[in-house]
């Protein structure tokens, strides 16, 4: 059947009805089940209303016998794909052996491995001289403890963060998070001071490119040296050197170093937030060697645990003014994530995942780059390596001093309906929801990545033409439709 005559999702979050059906009668009772028993909070099951049963790579397969592939990777946790053979391999081995599975913060053979593995992957003038500490199983708790960390040894209390930011959901992560809309109705984490992030298409100073990066960097210092600036003395900054879920924007690598070098010059600590950009996601095994800072301190969670929960804070050893107990926790001691965490590290490393996910990253980009000469709704493409955002926009309005035009996040919302029709796992993020993430695990063949661009596409022409907007370009509504969802065809 061709991906044309496979409707898209009802905007009511009604399933997709594939080659073999609906979601099938188990399947059905399943989403029920869920929407009536789990919190109104969640956020991935109402986006994709599928129960998947098995998974392979990059391919997961749903209740109703569909096919996906996965362009969200477990926000970014699957550096490797769905139940690799290496990852599989180090949690069986784990089993077979007799290991314990939960020993709190003991030592043993499995964590010793991990730590080895995560000391070797890491730039070597950083680890060199780095303390770990294993934190609860998410990369919030990691960044709680990165925060407590630098005010024992600071003896200070607030925190620079960045707009656009996200850190986590608990208190002090929350607190620096930059969405505004998670927050509002929360009481106030701690004193934290919001500084602009270089974001070239909708640059806060309105200047864009290079030189709204500068500025970004010439206010950061200015700020801090004022006295009636009204920052304290913070315990650290924070940043990422891609965000996210603030919608795929890389920072430049000259605004990095600026950052570190006004962060080293003033006695602050800086922290990277490396949960979703480690492990080879943006072409380098970590985000931060693309500029060649060392920071402070690195936040690692999602890949690390080669698909199961693990977490950590690295960090230069002089900050290790910790008493015994000063960041616990239960689940620390996860033997299977480190066995699968080590085995993934080694592995991206010895097959060269991080070279191949710039060259792929870089392929796509150009290609998505084409696509927006093509599809007016296509504001902007930008990301790095296999980490690429593509923002829609409405291209009927006025541009503003940048030339970008207003965010268009119900045409998002329809794209990636579309996707999900079409066989295409694809969320959304940014400041209006408005950009379509892109987060294929480093293991995406080029046959993968075809499917995904074409079917990309067509869904992006399709949704703009329901609208009755410009965008829709002849021959795409079916051009990808050689590809089909229910087959599996370009999703092994």
């Amino acid at each position: 059947m061709s991906l044309a005559a496979v409707p898209a999702q009802a905007a009511s979050g009604a399933p997709a009805v594939g080659a073999t059906g609906a979601v099938g009668a188990a399947g059905e009772a399943i989403l029920r089940r869920q929407r009536v028993r789990e919190s109104a909070a969640r956020t991935y099951a109402r986006s994709f209303p599928i129960v998947p049963v098995r998974a392979n790579g990059m391919t997961v397969e749903g209740a109703d016998g569909r096919r996906y592939l996965d362009c969200l990777s477990g926000a970014g946790t699957l550096a490797l794909g769905h139940n690799h053979p290496v990852v599989l391999e180090a949690i069986r081995g784990t089993l077979d052996s007799g290991a314990p599975l939960h020993l709190l913060d003991l030592a043993t053979a499995e964590k010793d491995d991990f730590t080895s593995a995560l000391f070797e992957s890491l730039p070597a003038e950083f680890a060199g001289r780095a303390r770990v500490h294993f934190c609860g199983p998410a990369g919030t708790d990691a960044v709680e403890a990165a925060l407590k960390l630098t005010q024992t040894a600071t003896g200070r209390s607030g925190a620079l963060a960045f707009t656009g930011a996200y850190h986590g959901m608990t208190a002090g992560a929350l607190a620096l998070t930059g969405n505004v809309a998670v927050k509002e109705p929360l009481p106030s984490g701690g004193e934290v001071v919001r500084l602009p992030y270089p974001y070239g298409y909708r640059c806060p100073f309105g200047v864009g490119g290079e030189a709204g990066a500068d500025l970004a960097a010439t206010y950061v210092e200015r700020l801090l040296d004022d006295p009636s600036g009204g920052v304290l003395p913070p315990a650290a900054m924070i940043l990422e050197a891609v965000q996210g879920e603030g919608g795929v924007v890389p920072a430049p690598d000259r605004w990095l170093r600026e950052m570190r070098r006004i962060t080293a010059e003033r006695g602050i600590p800086l922290i990277v937030d490396e949960v979703q950009t480690g492990v080879g996601r943006t072409g380098a095994m970590w985000a931060v060697e693309h500029s060649g800072i060392v920071p402070d301190a690195m936040v690692l969670s999602k890949a690390i645990g080669g698909s199961l929960p693990l977490a950590v804070v690295v960090y230069r050893e002089d900050y290790d003014g910790w008493r015994p107990g000063a960041h616990t926790g239960t689940f620390r001691g996860n033997t299977l994530a480190m066995a699968a965490g080590a085995a993934t590290l080694r592995y991206v490393a010895a097959h060269g995942l991080a070279e191949r996910a710039a060259v792929v990253g870089d392929r796509m980009a150009a290609r998505l780059r084409a696509l927006a000469g093509e599809l007016p709704v296509i504001g902007d493409v930008r990301g790095r390596g296999l980490m690429l955002g593509v923002e829609l926009v409405d291209p009927t309005a006025e541009p503003d001093a940048c030339g970008a035009r207003p965010a268009d996040p119900a045409l998002a919302v329809r794209v990636r309906e579309a996707c999900l029709a079409r066989g295409l796992i694809v969320e959304l993020g940014g400041r209006h929801d408005a950009v379509l993430r892109l987060l294929p695990p480093l293991t995406i063949t080029d046959e993968q990545v075809t499917a995904v661009l074409e079917r990309l596409a067509e869904a992006i022409a399709s949704a703009s033409a329901e609208a009755g907007g410009p965008g829709a370009r002849p021959g795409v509504a079916s051009g990808a439709a050689s590809v089909e969802a229910g087959s599996g065809r370009g999703a092994r």
